[in-house]
């Protein structure tokens, strides 16, 4: 069984002002899509960046067979939101943006606007796979690429570079912080019995702070001396797979020509046990196939395929 978590890349229809310019380009784009989800064939796959709901079902046409869909219904201002594809029967527990109780606004301009709430949906779903039901949220949260006043994607100075880092910033440690607490929630304080995955891109490396919040108790991370061990923490604890990736897959981005890993899967402690392998790109390359990124994001505008890698796990 693969589960994996994929960020689509401006998944819209032609003639809008985010999605490909023409007809020919939008089928180019879901037949390069189309091709990589059968190859992957995921059992569950979470997406990110589809921005109309017609577009998922278009590509969801170019696949064989049967598959259930679940979207959020929460897009940011762009139309962009978190779904799922599945092979399985899906049920959606929850569907939400708010930020946890007690978690304040952030601030997120230089006049003094605040961000309040997650900017894409957390989407949570349990699916009926023949292990059991499984448990996943998917989510989206901000963007390292900044933008600024007036649609720029570059700064005036690098005081405004700072600032609107740190807005960008803030939001997203508010946003892990609210997907952490729909983690608490599908755990159930029961992660040794019950089967739970965070998938998605969190637009930070494993090390991030904004990563690491999602971890919940310190300890047992995989290839430490505690992995195996059992403790109090493990009921509440996820474990990242990426130290599962082989090294030189260990990246879902090329970021003016660096490799990140920004895309991952969390699982419970039910589940840590029984990832047999994970990896990037499509099971059997050496490598992912990738292009480099830049900080305009609209210069890929109907470009085909996505300018990220699929991350996935195969469960024994």
């Amino acid at each position: 069984m693969l589960i994996g978590t994929w960020n689509l890349e401006n998944l819209y229809r032609p003639g809008g002002p985010f999605g490909p310019a023409d007809k020919a380009a939008y089928e180019t784009k879901l037949a390069a899509l189309a091709a990589t989800i059968t190859a992957l064939d995921p059992t569950l796959l979470g997406v990110q960046e589809v921005g109309e709901p017609e577009a998922l079902r278009d590509l969801v046409g170019m696949l064989d067979g049967d598959w259930h869909t679940a979207l959020s219904r929460h897009p940011d201002s762009r139309g962009i939101r978190v779904g799922f594809l599945s092979r399985v029967p899906l049920e959606v527990l929850s569907d939400a943006n708010a930020f946890p109780a007690r978690l304040r606004p952030v601030q997120a301009d230089d006049e003094g606007g605040v961000a309040a709430e997650a900017g894409r949906g957390l989407l949570a779903v349990e699916a009926a796979t023949e292990a059991g039901p499984l448990r996943a949220a998917v989510c989206h949260l901000k963007s390292k690429l900044l933008s600024y006043p007036g649609g720029r994607f570059m700064p005036r100075d690098e005081g405004e570079r700072a600032r609107y880092g740190a807005y960008a910033l803030y939001r997203r440690a508010a946003e892990a912080t609210a997907l952490r607490a729909l983690a608490d929630v599908l755990l159930a304080g029961d992660g040794r019995e019950r089967d739970v995955a965070v998938l998605g891109d969190l637009n930070d490396e494993v090390q991030a702070a904004t990563t690491q919040i999602l971890l919940g108790p310190q300890g047992s991370e995989i290839g430490t001396p505690g992995f195996d061990k059992p403790d109090k923490g493990d009921v509440e604890r996820l474990w990242s797979t990426a130290p599962m990736i082989p090294l030189g897959q260990r990246y879902s981005r090329l970021n003016s020509g660096r490799r990140e890993l920004i895309d991952h899967i969390l699982v419970s402690h039910r589940l840590v046990f029984r990832v047999t392998s994970a990896g990037t790109g499509l099971p059997g390359e050496e490598v992912p196939r990738l292009p480099s990124v830049g900080p305009d994001p609209a210069e890929r505008r109907g470009a085909p395929g996505s300018d990220h890698a699929p991350v996935w796990m195969r469960i024994g």
